[in-house]
């Protein structure tokens, strides 16, 4: 029997299952002690609208769970009973799926994605599924399905997208951990925004299938977790070859001596070289580039004292013209998302010119309505290919600076400005394809990265850090970024979202 005694406020799997272990907690009552906070504070209270839809089978799906480990006294998996957020871009059986659009606020998909059938067969639950901008297209937090979801450090301020109710959700305690999607930064960007560890890894290490897409060669789900050993535990879990996406043959070029836990070390830092991009900061002279700065120096401060040799700084030739010529929203998105459409035959819409035409999409998401007026086949623009083999070059031109300086990563701010306000972005002042995030670099030119928490500036507001790692790297910089928030510490609660008293 479960006693009242378990914090649950920035509890990890570990602890989770430790507790299991002694009988002082069951997975039945982690559930409803998340959905408490879900009601207090994203329902009512300060209203933070990150979750679109609770899964209603989740506390029967804990009861099971519960059962499971009472008669055979082990965990079904490495996910046993703990509580996931996942970004409502991916399918999950049963519950409704929206993609962030009100045209599919009564969609059930037939078949999970496959990361949920992984998931659920390393004894993860389903918690809720969180909000998005319609189909990924914004770095801001508006959806026509739900409306705005607020950062929980800063409610007038954004906490940025694609994958912004996972990165509030996960920050405001109301699950363990939490799924996101990548693309250009979409989970990287709002894991800065709200204080997480953000990862993207190479596209294919993790399948897509059963995922919406918005530029599929660089489409990847990913974990947004408080710790860096969390994120580890879930990719162990979601990484894998499957039939069903061919990009995730690429797990054929990952070499690792274990798993993603085991590259972890508290010494990871120690002779690691980082290469500092310098060009990718923001103007000190800016009041919402300065404060991103200053952090930024102390993270660099505390990894050299680590022992990290800082190649500071690193040039890389022409970056911003391969960043602007490299990005493919506007010539292939909407051939990937029609091509998603038309293969779901209860799909509520055929088209993006479908739901553009009937304005089924939040007015504030400018990416998808140039996406709309794009061609149908990106091959009808002539500057196509030419984007596809600059992407190739690239990484190549990326790749050159490991290769001259040393580097096991490059370092710069994920986003060069603090998390905008809500005000702005629906005054229309910020525009997607040239807000300042860095998170692009590694989208465009295909390597994996992870947004880590640099800390909170005078005002309260969260600011991270990129590693860019080589592709099929992501174990040096789970390393690096573990080793990092051991000395660091970084994590903060929310004062808008705090402990209830089912908390403890």
């Amino acid at each position: 029997m479960s006693t009242p005694s378990f914090d649950i406020l920035e509890t990890t799997i570990d602890e989770i299952h430790q507790a299991y272990g002694a009988g002082t907690l069951d997975s039945r009552e982690l559930v409803d002690r998340y959905l408490d906070r879900i009601e207090a504070y994203d329902r009512n209270g300060p209203t933070i609208r990150s979750i679109i839809t609770v899964n209603p089978n989740a506390e029967e799906r804990a009861a099971e769970l519960d059962q499971e480990l009472q008669e055979s006294g082990n965990f079904v998996g490495p996910l046993h009973g703990i509580p996931i957020v996942v970004k409502d871009q991916i399918e999950t059986k049963g519950i409704t799926t929206t993609f962030g659009s009100t045209a599919f606020e009564d969609y059930v998909p037939d078949h999970n994605a496959t990361i949920i059938d992984r998931l659920d067969d390393a004894g993860a639950i389903v918690l809720a599924k969180t909000n998005l901008p319609d189909w990924a297209t914004s770095w801001f937090a508006f959806s026509s399905v739900l409306g705005r979801t607020k950062n929980p450090y800063a409610l007038d301020r954004d906490p940025g997208g694609s994958s912004s109710g996972t990165g509030a959700a996960v920050a405001a305690n109301f699950a363990t951990v939490g799924i996101g999607e990548d693309t250009g930064g979409s989970i990287r960007l709002p894991a800065s925004f709200t204080n997480l560890f953000g990862l993207r890894v190479t596209p294919g290490l993790i399948s897509r299938t059963g995922m919406s897409p918005l530029v599929l060669s660089q489409d990847t789900a990913g974990p947004m977790t408080r710790t860096v050993t969390d994120t580890a535990t879930l990719l162990d879990v979601i990484a894998g070859y499957d039939s069903t996406d061919p990009y995730t043959v690429t797990n054929e070029l990952t070499h690792l001596d274990g798993t993603y836990v085991d590259q972890l070390t508290d010494d990871g830092l120690d002779g690691a070289r980082i290469g500092i991009l310098r060009d990718r900061f923001g103007d000190d002279s800016e009041p919402d580039a300065e404060p991103v700065n200053r952090l930024v120096e102390g993270a660099l401060e505390l990894m050299s004292d680590a022992g990290a040799e800082l190649v500071d700084p690193v040039t890389v030739a022409d970056i911003d013209h391969y960043v602007a010529e490299t990005s493919l929203y506007l010539v292939q998105s909407k051939r990937d998302i029609d091509e998603f459409l038309a293969s779901r035959e209860n799909a509520p819409v055929e088209s993006i010119d479908e739901l553009y035409e009937q304005e089924l999409y939040h007015e504030l998401l400018d990416l998808l309505e140039g996406i709309a007026e794009g061609p149908a086949d990106p091959t009808d623009d002539p500057g196509y290919w030419r984007k596809i083999v600059l992407q190739d070059t690239f990484q190549r031109i990326l790749l050159t600076a490991f290769a001259e300086h040393r580097l096991d990563a490059l370092l710069c701010p994920d986003v060069q400005v603090v998390p905008p306000k809500a005000d702005e972005v629906k005054s229309g002042a910020l525009d997607t394809l040239t807000f300042p995030t860095n998170t692009v670099i590694t989208s465009q030119a295909g390597c994996c990265a992870m947004s880590i928490p640099a800390g909170m500036t005078d005002d309260g507001l969260p600011v991270g850090v990129e590693l860019i790692g080589k592709p099929y790297d992501e174990a040096t910089v789970l390393k690096l970024a573990h080793a990092y928030e051991r000395i660091a510490d970084p994590r903060v609660v929310p004062a808008t979202t705090p402990a209830l008293e089912s908390d403890e």
